[in-house]
């Protein structure tokens, strides 16, 4: 039984890399951080490698498979959590403009409802796989809509004829 896969677009590479634009727009993050600023630069560059495997999965213009983006967008949503919540405690110290936060805060929204969607699908896959699975050990598998496929096996109604 051939399974189609929902595809999943990533988020638009605009978006997805909403913090790579705002690094650029931040002149304050390019010069030297002050000490114990560092792990700003650590969490932004895994967040970058993140949305850099992200537009690998979709690259070609292929649509992205629905688990595959359920993994991603789930380890880009952990990376944005960490992120936000270490820039919020060290906004000050750092010298973070809010404006970089508040792009940062937006791209982690969107990075949460795409996870939503793309497990969400996952999940329908998974749960069609197996009922697949369950049809052919019953050896009911059949054609694709329902009924006998090549096996020619027929079942009779049960209820009153």
């Amino acid at each position: 039984m051939s399974i189609r896969v929902m595809p999943i677009r990533a988020m638009s590479i605009a978006t997805a890399v909403v913090s790579l634009g705002v690094l650029a727009s931040a002149p304050a993050l390019a010069q030297t951080p002050p000490p114990g600023c560092e792990k700003m630069q650590t969490l932004l560059l895994q967040r970058k490698s993140l949305v850099d495997g992200i537009q690998k999965l979709s690259k070609g213009g292929k649509k992205m498979d629905a688990r595959a983006a359920c993994g991603a967008f789930g380890k880009l949503v952990s990376n944005g959590a960490e992120t936000v919540k270490w820039m919020e405690s060290n906004k000050a110290w750092c010298q973070i403009p809010d404006n970089f936060l508040a792009g940062l805060k937006a791209d982690h929204e969107k990075a949460i409802g795409i996870r939503g969607q793309a497990c969400k699908v996952a999940a329908q896959i998974q749960q069609m796989e197996k009922r697949a699975r369950a049809q052919a050990a019953e050896g009911g598998g059949g054609g694709p809509l329902g009924g006998p496929g090549l096996t020619g096996h027929r079942s009779i109604p049960s209820g009153a004829l």
